[in-house]
């Protein structure tokens, strides 16, 4: 696989003869620094040990935090407050919001490794016409909340069972301005996950089965280009992809559809976890609403209750022995 960005290059297979041969054909044609194993690409900081990698952006962090003064700030335990739902007409307009956009576009590039961060940064992100002094406290509070977890990031772990498990969720009708719903879903191979989303639903749900229902739609849709992906590379799965749902109307309405007469206004194309289903496919299972990895991804939670989910999705410090023992910045 070759992945390259500008005059950025990076290499990888599981046959390393083949690998040298590419490299040296490549340098035949144009002139390369081979600089060895991975350890920093376009912010990305890599680090391995006998577990797997750790991918963080710790050095991105510190000159994100330098760049907008705040450096100094005190850290939070979480990126957002519990007790009350942002809105649009929260707070005063501010009168130069340029530097509220700055943040929130350089918040942006830090989910790639920071999915802690995705339902913060994405429900800031909808303020950007016109940011008020609340918008702009709750950006500062996730820049407090990164000041305190620097070098934590996706950990991506070794593991013999690699079969695809997904989870999604949706908080019914929570944004106060047009009642629309934040469905979130994430899609693990093996141990690791590999795919994650939050996002606000385009249209207003009648019901928290429905709002379920379409983010399940979304995480089948997402495990399909999935399995795509994986056959392109010629690897077979072992066993059925699984997504696991909190909600036993949307789990029935996959199987079979026992509330016709109240969903038929759903788009055709949500039936996609119907037709999975009943091709066998996919499977669909009841998980409580307590071991519900997604929730993190579509609301603000408490502090034991983030960090327990964060912890799940493989967000994890960079071991402090990995960070000492592996400076250097390719």
């Amino acid at each position: 696989m070759v992945l390259i960005y500008i005059d950025d290059i990076i290499v990888t297979g599981s046959n390393s003869g083949k690998l040298q041969k590419f490299t040296s054909r490549l340098n035949d044609m144009f002139a390369l620094k081979d600089l060895g194993p991975l350890h920093y690409f376009l912010g990305i900081e890599v680090h391995r040990d006998e577990t797997g990698l750790y991918l963080n952006q710790g050095k991105y962090i510190k000159e994100l935090l330098t760049r907008t003064g705040m450096l100094h700030l005190k850290p939070c335990s979480t990126p957002m407050t519990a007790d009350k739902a942002l809105s649009k007409t929260d707070g005063e307009l501010l009168e130069n919001p340029t530097s509220y956009r700055s943040i929130i576009g350089g918040l942006q590039y830090l989910t790639h490794t920071r999915l802690d961060l995705s339902f913060a940064v994405k429900k800031l992100s909808r303020y950007l016409q016109a940011p008020t002094t609340a918008h702009w406290s709750a950006a500062k509070r996730i820049l407090r909340y990164l000041k305190g977890t620097i070098h934590s990031g996706l950990h991506i772990k070794y593991s013999d069972q690699l079969d695809i498990t997904g989870y999604s969720d949706a908080d019914w009708a929570c944004c106060p301005d047009d009642r629309k719903s934040v469905a979130g879903y994430c899609v693990y191979l093996g141990d690791t996950l590999v795919s994650w989303s939050s996002k606000k639903q385009p249209v207003v749900s009648r019901s928290n089965t429905e709002s379920k229902y379409r983010a399940l739609a979304n995480v089948v849709a997402e495990i399909v280009w999935i399995q795509s992906l994986l056959k392109e590379f010629a690897f077979s799965l072992q066993r059925t992809p699984i997504s696991w749902c909190d909600n036993m109307g949307a789990s029935a309405l996959a199987a079979n559809p026992i509330y016709h007469a109240r969903t038929k206004h759903i788009e055709m194309d949500v039936h996609l976890v119907r037709d999975k289903v009943l091709k066998k496919e996919l499977e669909i299972t009841y998980i409580p609403s307590h071991d519900q990895i997604a929730d993190c991804l579509t609301k603000s939670l408490t502090h034991h209750r983030f960090h327990f989910l964060s912890d799940k999705l493989g967000v994890v410090e960079t071991p402090l022995s990995l960070r000492r023992g592996d400076r250097k910045m390719n």
